[in-house]
């Protein structure tokens, strides 16, 4: 039976699940790889009022804004349950938050009480405190942490709550009451590519929004694995989500993920696309290695996979379609399909049990769909893993649209886009330099289907706004309407393709405009290349900043070199190169200008908090920053000296 929960604000969404789910695992905390630690939905709901009254009396008031700086922990979520039971709104962040990022985020939200996971993080904040006067309390989230002078454990303020709550305090409740649909739910200031963090204002009618609208089909006994950053609005909205149709979310990390999915079996999560790539890395690395019956094996199976799912697709109309399909071609290709899917079904059905099966059992072997989100996912990827049978569905969104616009449905999945936009939003695509809307519009064929410009976005999902930038938010929401800064086009199957950011575009000294996110997707398939960033704005031709897979660059003889000395070797210089031409070429689909001409081995990895996002994005201004001089190389440029 599938049900799902709806609820004029997530107070309430809460207090519904504790009703109707009551005793069924909401969250559970991972003790060893075989046993993990429950707590149900009518515990959460109370430990949450708790909480809620202990923060009411400590000072937090309705509409406040609460710190809230940790990672993925059942501690985290309860800490959330308390923050919108008492009224308030959190403003979280992940745990490789900065010194210079936690005093502007807690100085410019006016955080007078704040949520910290660690000693360590205790311990900075601590530090810091000359440089945050309105800070007055600190509670720390680690049960197993000891709280310094002055500060506060999660378990004190809970206590405090339940006390009161027995003797008769109902504070909390009354709070929940006043809770409005345009009021904050979460300030999240974006880590983002460029700039300084903004406070993206989210509303509980935002989140309910995606609750009511994620089109998929679940019920209670779902397993869910939690593994991006749960201050991350796409994994916070899974979590929401989740709670709606009474599911069990499994706290897994990076480290133990691979064994989790095998002992879990989740039958959904949230992902994103370099979780993806890694994973196929490693099937691809696996059948490498193998004996070569094995390898022949996978081949074969691969090769009826793909045949299978392609004449699927076209019989089922889910073929991609950039260009108006003509229908009397279809209809002469579809006995064509019929025929081919009919020879292929006995060996793929075979293949599938016997090979792929063992490749499913690597994400669990129960998935009965994840969402990709968070960045693009590489088409190969994409086709790969559909084709395997782990139904991969491609969303897209941003911080600001709370953040889903548009989804992949698992009976509607058109490979190489993402998906239709979800129930109540609206998607326009405007010329970046003109203004003109490519789409929709009647005086272009098919209303514009196929022409590409920024997206734009409007629905119940888009952001109250920027906090103590109205200026900046005028600049962005034009009635009501969103500019994602994302490149895109409405397909001829009524589907969202994303073809790049208008931002990052790079314009050659030439003319030409270049997207250089294909470019790198491509690069970083390669097994000797981990990252990479495209350069050339202004300039003659494409070059390459390049972070090399030391693992496997050590299997071929650099047994113990770092990546600072394989940065200086000629044969490993020689090697990318070779990668290089391979992957970026003209037979590849690319055009000349899109090649690139030089590039530089970078002395060490990119960081997540450094060079990279929560969600693995680039971060091009702080890179192009930290290796100016790399960059200067590529174009033979003199630095600028000042007298």
């Amino acid at each position: 039976m599938i049900y799902r929960i709806t609820a004029p604000n997530l107070a309430e969404l809460y207090r519904k699940a504790a009703e109707h789910y009551d005793s069924l695992p909401a969250f559970a905390t991972r003790i060893n790889a075989l046993k993990w630690h429950p707590v149900s939905f009518r515990e959460l709901y109370e430990q949450g009022l708790n909480l809620a009254t202990g923060l009411i009396e400590i000072g937090v008031g309705a509409r406040d804004h609460v710190g809230h700086f940790g990672d993925n922990r059942f501690e985290w979520i309860l800490a959330d349950y308390g923050v919108q039971l008492c009224g308030a709104a959190d403003v979280p962040r992940g745990r490789d938050v900065t010194d210079d990022e936690l005093v502007y985020i807690i100085n410019h939200a006016h955080i007078e009480v704040t949520f910290v996971e660690t000693e360590l993080l205790q311990e900075r904040i601590l530090y810091l405190r000359d440089e945050l006067p309105n800070l007055r309390e600190i509670i720390l989230l680690d049960p197993e942490g000891t709280p310094e002078p002055g500060v506060r454990s999660l378990n004190e303020v809970i206590e405090i709550g339940a006390r009161l709550r027995a003797e008769g305090d109902r504070r909390a409740k009354e709070r929940i009451k006043d809770i409005q649909p345009d009021d904050l739910f979460t300030l999240i200031y974006t880590s983002g590519t460029t700039g300084q963090p903004k406070g993206v204002m989210l509303t509980h009618a935002n989140m309910i929004s995606q609750v009511e609208s994620i089109p998929s089909r679940h019920n209670c006994a779902d397993r869910v694995v939690s593994i991006l950053p749960i201050w991350h609005i796409f994994e916070r909205v899974f979590e929401m989500y989740t709670i709606s149709f009474g599911a069990c979310t499994y706290y897994s990390s990076i480290r133990t993920l691979s064994e989790d999915l095998k002992n879990v079996e989740p039958t959904f999560m949230g992902s994103a696309p370099r979780l993806w790539e890694k994973l196929h890395e490693r099937i691809l690395k696996n059948v490498r290695e193998s004996h070569p019956v094995r390898r022949a094996l996978f081949r074969i199976a691969y090769f009826l996979a793909r045949n299978y799912k392609d004449s699927l697709y076209f019989l089922n109309d889910k073929k991609l379609k950039l260009r108006p399909y003509p229908e009397w071609r279809r209809l002469f290709l579809a006995p064509l399909h019929a025929l081919r899917w009919l020879l292929v079904v006995p060996w793929y059905g075979f293949f599938n049990a016997a090979v792929l099966e063992r490749i499913r059992l690597g994400a669990g072997g129960s998935l009965k769909a994840t969402v990709s989100g968070g960045g693009a996912l590489p088409i190969e990827i994409d086709k790969f893993f559909n084709y395997v049978g782990i139904p991969v569905l491609e969303g897209y969104g941003m911080t600001e649209t709370s953040p889903v616009i548009a989804v992949r449905k698992s009976d509607d999945l058109v490979i190489g886009t993402v998906g239709p936009p979800i129930p109540g939003t609206e998607i326009r695509i405007v010329d970046y330099e003109t203004g003109e809307v490519q789409y929709p519009n009647d005086n272009y064929p098919y209303e514009g289907r196929g022409r590409k410009g920024e997206i734009w976005a409007r629905g119940p999902q888009v952001m109250k706004g920027y906090y103590r930038q109205p200026e900046l938010t005028e600049q962005i929401i034009q009635d009501g309407w969103m500019r994602t800064g994302d490149l895109g086009m409405i397909t001829h199957n009524d589907c969202l393709k994303i073809l790049g950011r208008c931002k990052s575009t790079i314009v050659l000294s030439s003319g030409e405009n270049v997207e250089p996110e294909p470019i790198e997707m491509r690069l970083q398939q390669s097994p000797y290349i981990d990252y990479c960033m495209v350069v050339g704005q202004d300039q003659r031709f494409l070059g390459a900043l390049i972070v090399p897979v030391l693992d496997e660059l050590r299997k071929i003889g650099y047994h113990d070199y770092s990546l600072d000395e394989l940065a200086s070797d000629t044969t490993v210089q020689n090697i990318i190169r070779n990668e290089i031409k391979g992957a970026i070429s003209t037979t590849n689909g690319f055009r000349r200008y899109e090649q690139i001409r030089d590039f530089r081995l970078l002395p060490q990895s990119f960081q997540v908090g450094d060079e990279l996002t929560n969600l693995y994005k680039l971060k091009r201004h702080v890179i192009e920053n930290k290796y100016a001089g790399m960059i200067r190389e590529i174009y033979n440029i003199e630095p600028v000296t000042v007298e």
